[in-house]
């Protein structure tokens, strides 16, 4: 399964620890940066580009990281498509995938240890949607009215 990753400086080890971990497991990894640690880079640009490589790229998954995870997933969430979900334990991370079919997974890199991170992020991607009618329902009421707005 292909990952789209992209964190600001506050998650930067977050993401290194990610990256290895999960490329480990067998994942194919796409990093969207930041690619240096920059403690003045702003976290917009990133989360948008890894949001639109999730939405151009069916089938795939995407993991935003930043201090708190909350304009991460603001940010994604600005793209057409995106269903981002701030995920801090792993119960919100699996409830994200069965009854949101999230795609994109939130974290803050100052909010929980490397290990719980990976923890979270692991529940995420191993959690498929459930199916559920009532659940497909409300998501198809957001995508409307996403698809209806200019």
């Amino acid at each position: 399964m292909r990952i789209h990753i992209a964190t600001d400086h506050a998650a930067f080890e977050l993401k290194q620890y990610l990256v290895e971990r999960l490329t480990e497991d067998g994942f194919d990894i796409v990093d969207h940066g930041a690619s240096v640690y920059d403690a003045a880079d702003d976290y917009p640009p990133l989360m948008i580009a890894c949001g639109e490589a999730v939405a151009a790229e069916p089938g795939t998954l995407g993991i935003v990281l930043g201090g708190s995870g909350n304009g991460e997933q603001i940010a994604a969430n600005k793209v057409r498509g995106i269903r981002a979900a701030l995920a801090y334990n792993v119960e919100l991370a699996e409830l994200a995938r069965q009854h949101n079919d999230a795609n994109v997974v939130a974290l803050g890199g100052r909010m929980q240890t490397l290990e719980e991170g990976y923890d979270i992020v692991r529940t995420f991607l191993d959690t498929p949607f459930s199916e559920e009618e009532r659940h497909a329902r409300r998501i198809a009421m957001v995508e409307a009215y996403e698809a209806g707005r200019s």
